[in-house]
């Protein structure tokens, strides 16, 4: 009984793949850059499957990419959670007041960085998608 279960569901998850394949490979061919007759005059392969292997590719890349810049961002952040921890250290209103703003001014410099990192690194994987899409996928 179990074994029969296995089956089914095997073949439930290969009809299911299939049908999601021939899904795909319909909506595609509603654009006219994606047909195979198109495609061999825009350079763009006839296969529709190469955009999403292209696309997990770029989004790979935007994550790695991502995945640096909040490494750079909590390392800016632990660095001014250990300087907030020394303000206790300072001799004066004077020496507080200007590390507390020596502090604060890292931060917001940092969310400034970040923000901008963010931006840029989504522009650069919508210009690749772009030329996928227009170009094809070399």
């Amino acid at each position: 009984m179990y074994g029969q279960v296995v089956e089914n569901m095997l073949k439930f998850s290969d009809s299911a793949i299939q049908m999601q394949h021939d899904l795909f490979k319909k909506w595609v061919s509603l654009f006219p850059a994606f047909t195979p007759t198109t495609a061999a005059a825009t350079g763009a392969p006839a296969d529709p499957m190469t955009y999403p292997k292209k696309g997990l590719e770029i989004i790979g890349e935007l994550i790695q990419k991502e995945c640096e810049a909040l490494e750079r961002h909590f390392k800016v952040g632990m660095r001014n959670i250990e300087d907030a921890c020394q303000l206790v250290k300072a001799k004066d209103a004077d020496e507080l007041r200007a590390k507390t703003a020596e502090i604060w001014q890292r931060s917001v410099e940092a969310i400034r960085q970040a923000s901008e990192t963010r931006v840029r690194d989504f522009k650069y994987a919508a210009s690749k998608w772009t030329d996928v899409v227009t170009k094809g996928a070399a």
